[in-house]
Order: C-alpha cells, then structure tokens, then sequence
C-alpha cells in the first residue's frame, strides 16, 4: 500500500479545497482509509476516516463541513473541505489500516501513511 496526497493549498476565507490520497499498491477486502492531521506544535488528531466496505466516522471539530469519501474503482480518497477556519491550517496526512475503522481519536492504529500535503487557511 502506497499513499500519495495532493489538494494542500493556502486558501483565504471558507475555501473550498478537496484533498486527494490516491492508493496504489495493495488492495483488500476489508480496510479503513483517514485522514489526519497535525498543525504545528500540535499533536495529530483524526479527521474523518471511511471504510471501504461503508461507513465513515469524523471528528467533531469537522462535522458538518468536511466530507469523506472513498471511490473504489479509482483507489482514491477525497476530503473535502468547506466552511474552513484558520484553526483548519495544518499538515493533512492520508493514512491506511487493515480492517475496521476506529474512532478518530485513535491516531495509532494504521499502519500506512503518506507524506502529507499542507493546508493553510487564512
């Protein structure tokens, strides 16, 4: 499994901005694909996380203005992002785990990350 992000950008005001994580290498029947992020000096926190056989789990400080989706056929994962804040700003990773999803607040279960791509708002 490789993860490759792309879509980080600086944007001003409430956006929108869609982040992409393209998955190539493996591909199982049952896993969960994220995101998460880390803003500087901060720890990284989930942000919304989808199981490809269905189901989707966010954090709350993202409800309601990011949606997570997962298209099958292309292997790729979206975020996107609308209604975005200046506390948005971070480094966003995609990350990838063998089974089921787990709550957003668990940030050590996957075993698969990329190398993240940084999202500035302001």
């Amino acid at each position: 499994v490789q993860l490759v992000e792309s879509g980080g950008e600086s944007v001003q005001g409430a956006g929108p901005l869609r982040l992409s994580c393209v998955n190539s290498g493996g591909v199982y029947r049952s896993y969960c694909m994220g995101w998460f992020r880390q803003a500087l000096g901060k720890e990284r926190e989930g942000v919304a996380m989808v199981n490809i056989r269905g189901g989707s789990k966010y954090a709350d400080s993202v409800k309601g203005r990011f949606t997570c989706s997962y298209v099958k056929d292309d292997h790729i994962l979206y975020l996107q992002m609308d209604n975005l804040r200046p506390d948005d700003t971070a480094m966003y990773y995609c990350a990838a785990r063998i089974g089921t999803c787990y709550d957003p607040s668990n940030t050590y279960s996957y075993g698969y990350w990329g190398q993240g791509t940084q999202v500035t708002v302001s």
